[in-house]
């Protein structure tokens, strides 16, 4: 088989090809052009596919043959940070500082080349898709308010996918991860599609699935009943103090 890159077609419910036709090298590239229109975004997410390049660079949509995924149960956070969590004053909560947690993700990081992949049209499309009830972030704020670290994704049936994370204070996001699990387990959610495994991640316990067994996971999950909407109120507020070990280990 003879494997391309394929151009979206301008209607933004068009169906996506297949992910098992992205290429082998660069690994996942799928397809490129279309818009970042909710539509199009809860379509790719939806099928397994992600968006993801950098300013200047056409629309590029991924779905790589090797997947990060968070069991719920399984993310760990090193004892030296549940030591110091323990008397961080830090609190959790979600969906209360949406644009704030994206734009945070999207700074330059220290050492980073180059540009985001968070361009401000990405930003804009990640509004829109909170602004529907799709899109959250889970904010983790220091003793004072201030918010220091967090992260955000889309969700849809029983489905979680990060997409990007970030902390002012170290150990902030790696708690956000935490207690976000802690909280979907409790919804009975097992997954959260966290898209290409790195150093950071595995050290909190990703798995690196095949794209295969994503999909499969991800087609018994994504219609289960959930309805759109701000999770504020259903997250809840955590002080860190009250989430004991539960979203610790």
């Amino acid at each position: 088989m003879t494997l391309h890159l394929f151009e979206l077609d301008a209607d933004p419910a068009a169906p996506f090809p297949p992910p098992a036709l992205a290429l082998a090298e660069p690994d996942g590239l799928l397809a490129m052009g279309g818009d970042l229109s909710p539509t199009r975004f809860l379509s790719a997410y939806r099928s397994g596919i992600f968006p993801w390049f950098s300013e200047g660079e056409p629309i590029l949509w991924w779905s790589p043959a090797t997947r990060a995924v968070f069991r719920t149960d399984g993310v760990h956070l090193s004892s030296r940070l549940r030591r110091r969590l323990r008397t961080s004053g830090w609190t959790v909560r979600a969906d209360s500082a949406f644009a704030e947690v994206v734009a945070g993700c999207a700074a330059p990081r220290e050492g980073q080349a180059g540009g985001t992949w968070i361009t401000a049209g990405m930003q804009a499309a990640y509004r829109a898709l909170h602004a529907l009830g799709h899109a959250h972030s889970i904010e983790v704020f220091d003793g004072d308010g201030r918010l220091v670290g967090g992260l955000f994704g889309l969700s849809f049936g029983h489905v979680f996918c990060g997409d990007s994370m970030y902390s002012v204070e170290s150990g902030a996001s790696s708690l956000a991860l935490a207690t976000l699990a802690w909280r979907l387990r409790g919804w009975g959610w097992p997954l959260i599609d966290a898209q290409v495994p790195n150093p950071h991640t595995r050290r909190l316990g990703v798995e690196a699935w095949p794209r295969e067994a994503y999909l499969k996971a991800l087609a018994n999950l994504r219609d289960l009943p959930a309805e759109p909407g701000s999770w504020r109120a259903r997250f809840g507020e955590w002080p860190v103090s009250a989430l004991g070990d539960s979203a610790r280990d």
